[in-house]
């Protein structure tokens, strides 16, 4: 069984915000390292697979569209915090580097 189908079965146990699994423990489950298993998970919902994740809970797979949104709300809440410092960093306005963003290269 590959890494990601194999995640992905142990996810399958952890239905709910409640039933949060850490990285830590994926990865002794998996024998992998963590930073290997937070790649794959990203890859995972990269195929569209509803992985939840919160730092108070762990990873679990959504039992609901309210779970699966509060994950979308964490994420992009820390896309922002970080294109916040990336636009400090560059000493631009926000609004500037998300227009920076949009254009062709």
């Amino acid at each position: 069984m590959n890494k990601c189908d194999l995640l992905v079965s142990i996810l399958a146990r952890h239905i709910g915000r409640d039933n949060g699994i850490t990285a830590a423990a994926l990865a002794r489950e998996t024998g992998m390292e963590e930073r290997d298993v937070r790649d794959k998970i990203s890859q995972l919902r990269e195929d569209s697979h509803a992985i939840c994740a919160h730092p108070n809970t762990g990873y679990f797979i959504a039992a609901n569209a309210e779970e699966l949104e509060e994950t979308c709300q964490f994420l992009r809440g820390r896309a922002m915090h970080s294109l916040h410092l990336e636009a400090k960093l560059r000493k631009i306005p926000m609004a500037d580097l998300i227009g920076q963003m949009r254009l062709r290269t």
